[in-house]
């Protein structure tokens, strides 16, 4: 599998600085190229998504903002993506890694040192993944990381997203969306249900376990169950035994593609206004 998911662009190096040779990340930032960065985890996301899920998306979208800011005649390189998240909610199942807080933190900062070393001046950062104390974190290290290092670096995201985090978003580190996805459902949708299995049918196909979607039922669940599913832990593993909350067989391609495209388009007029370039 591992030629086909090359070829397919599937390896998380791919499109980034890992797969690029000293000489041309030097001519990059000397041009003032600026980075981005997917964060995310290794978790369970259900019997039919791959650990990866997290790491695969962001990694996938920013090669559509990356496009997309050039269009603007931005010039930006994608930091390989960061995998060793927290995970709080998920921690309890089979193939969720648990990181501490203070040592993401402190990795984040020794990353964005080097990109200091290395003349980049600016870096906008991207979730990959939902859980609040993750989210929290990377804030942390991109506050922390900016401090020490002199690296404008930005944390992106819709508005409701720092409103459910209980963050300022006129924080200095924090860069809004001007607006956000729209996801309508009866019931909550947030963890490998039918927006993230459409993403991955759009972004890495041939990772996705489709012979058993159709038979995954949608987990109806209202607001009070998902408070109670992210007490996390034992709380997530009762209320959610096969790991996914949402409608993963209500899952498209279709749906997938145009998520992905709005989501880009979105997270790249925000990078565009704030370097002052017409979107």
């Amino acid at each position: 599998m591992s030629e086909r998911q090359a070829s397919a662009g599937y390896s998380i190096f791919h499109g980034t600085m890992a797969d690029m040779t000293f000489p041309e990340i030097a001519r990059a930032a000397a041009d003032r190229a600026i980075v981005l960065w997917g964060l995310g985890v290794i978790e369970q996301h259900g019997p039919h998504l791959p650990l990866a899920t997290d790491v695969y998306l962001p990694t996938a979208l920013l090669r559509r903002v990356q496009a997309l800011l050039r269009e603007s005649g931005i010039s930006s390189l994608i930091m390989p993506p960061f995998y060793w998240g927290v995970n709080h909610v998920s921690g309890l199942f089979p193939g969720t890694f648990e990181v501490r807080p203070a040592i993401m933190i402190e990795l984040m900062v020794d990353l964005i040192k080097s990109l200091k070393k290395d003349s980049f001046t600016t870096l906008f950062c991207v979730s990959g993944h939902g859980d609040a104390l993750h989210n929290l974190t990377i804030l942390d290290g991109v506050r922390r990381g900016a401090e020490e290092s002199g690296v404008d670096a930005y944390f992106v995201g819709a508005p409701s997203f720092f409103q459910r985090l209980g963050v300022d978003v006129s924080d200095p580190r924090v860069l809004a969306t001007g607006s956000e996805v729209e996801r309508k459902r009866a019931y909550i949708d947030v963890h490998a249900g039918e927006y993230e299995t459409s993403a991955m049918l759009a972004a890495c196909p041939d990772l996705v376990r489709t012979e058993i979607v159709p038979d995954l039922k949608s987990t109806d669940f209202v607001l009070d169950d998902l408070m109670e599913w992210r007490k996390g832990r034992e709380h997530a593993r009762r209320k959610t035994p096969l790991g996914y909350l949402g409608d993963p067989a209500a899952s498209k391609s279709e749906l997938g593609q145009a998520i992905m495209a709005e989501h880009a388009k979105i997270v790249a007029d925000a990078i565009a206004a704030k370097l002052g370039k017409r979107p």
